[in-house]
């Protein structure tokens, strides 16, 4: 079985345990290396052209403003053939229930007939959210699987969580 996980994630300023700290690597990616460690995953990042603000305050406001306006924003590049892939993990940020808009973004242009798809979040108490339902709603065809909530601020320590979580889902 071969697994792909699309994934965004934010660097810098994060709410982390109730407070605004800098990371130098964002959680969400953090646990898409540990996928890939555990079970030999291609990674595909999400990156969008117009960066979010520095400021987490103002991107959590930015992401909201596109949440509600249904926004797709421009990204840096697209994957636009996962015939290869048996597993498509969508892993990102709890963002106002759900993931970044960003993640639409690339997932609209996929063929997901046949696949299995599987919601990963970080977040800082919500679980995983929305995240289910959004894969269900932008997945046509797949099959959504059990999906995995990290709480962010653990992300560097959930190694083990993870790795269980892939062999048991992904191979």
């Amino acid at each position: 079985m071969k697994t792909l996980v699309i994934y965004y994630s934010r660097k810098g300023e994060n709410y982390v345990n109730g407070a605004i700290r800098s990371i130098a690597k964002g959680n969400t990616e953090i646990v898409a290396e540990f996928i890939r460690d555990a079970v030999g995953a291609d990674l595909f990042e999400v990156d969008t052209v117009k960066e979010y603000d520095a400021s987490y305050m103002t991107c959590i406001e930015e992401a909201k403003a596109e949440l509600n306006r249904n926004e797709r924003p421009e990204l840096k590049n697209y994957i636009d053939d996962i015939s290869q892939y048996d597993n498509i993990v969508v892993a990102g940020p709890c963002w106002w229930g759900t993931y970044p808009m960003a993640i639409f973004t690339q997932l609209e242009k996929l063929d997901f007939t046949n696949k299995n798809v599987f919601p990963i979040m970080t977040h800082e108490g919500s679980g995983l959210a929305g995240a289910p339902a959004a894969l269900k709603k932008y997945c046509s065809g797949a099959t959504v699987g059990t999906g995995l909530a990290v709480h962010g601020a653990d992300a560097e320590k959930s190694k083990e969580t993870v790795t269980k979580w892939a062999k048991e889902n992904l191979v």
